[in-house]
């Protein structure tokens, strides 16, 4: 259940991949906290889903944002429906199993471009606006596999991962002084659709009793994760990696 007060009225948010699994939840978050959002997915049905949900103040989106033109265009839409862009959410991904001695350099580009490249296409794009504004906020999605390696996810997933906390913690330095803020969230195993459509019921009993918390994450919990990190509540918080994995790991 989302709870809260309305902290984000009158600020227009942009989610990549917010069609369905963390996304949404991360777009439903902020739009019950007063935010305009963009539903931004490569799956343009899921994201018209999602917005429809919503009703008004959302936007969908049909965006790949490993494509600069297509992140350009994403960027026009939203400063003509809402006139403006405060709120980040660098959410787009995939993953693919693949050891490494089985990878070929056209699947490792291919996830560069899906989870990292989009990351800086975006934020390279977003920023005047939030200039412009006087301030926002930039919150990209990195993972548990960047504290401790990945057990079943490719190199490459991994290494994307990790990157974008560095990524993160170097945009805010450097744009500390226009006052916009760049964070990362490190979800665990969180009980989304994929999830529960691909992991096997023993797989599933296995990791959560290997979670001090004896459950998988709820995807609420990270949507309401962001929406404090997108407020004027987290405005000291700057260049950090929030974990959300119930213990899991502890740095």
């Amino acid at each position: 259940m989302i709870q809260g007060t309305k902290s984000l009225e009158g600020k227009t948010a942009i989610v990549t991949g917010s069609g369905r699994g963390i996304g949404r939840a991360i777009a439903e978050n902020l739009h019950f906290q007063g935010a305009q959002v963009v539903i931004a997915d490569i799956h343009f049905d899921n994201a018209k889903d999602t917005a429809d949900a919503l009703g008004v103040g959302a936007l969908a989106v049909h965006a790949d944002v490993s494509s600069a033109d297509a992140v350009s265009r994403m960027i026009e839409a939203t400063l003509n429906e809402f006139g403006g862009v405060d709120i980040l959410v660098n959410n787009a991904g995939t993953d693919k199993a693949v050891p490494i001695l089985e990878m070929e350099e056209a699947e490792w580009d291919r996830l560069m471009n899906i989870n990292l490249k989009s990351v800086f296409l975006c934020t390279k794009a977003a920023l005047p606006s939030m200039i412009e504004r006087g301030g926002g906020s930039v919150i990209s999605t990195s993972s548990i596999v960047a504290r401790q390696g990945a057990m079943n996810g490719g190199i490459h997933y991994a290494s994307t991962k990790s990157a974008i906390i560095g990524f993160t913690k170097t945009l805010a330095r450097q744009m500390a002084d226009q006052n916009i803020r760049a964070n990362c969230i490190a979800p665990g195993v969180i009980d989304t659709d994929l999830i529960r459509e691909h992991m096997p019921n023993d797989m599933r009993t296995k990791i959560e009793g290997s979670i001090p918390a004896k459950r998988l994450g709820k995807t609420a919990e990270i949507g309401s994760v962001v929406s404090f990190l997108a407020s004027d509540a987290a405005s000291y918080i700057n260049g950090a990696t929030i974990d959300i994995n119930g213990g899991f790991w502890i740095g």
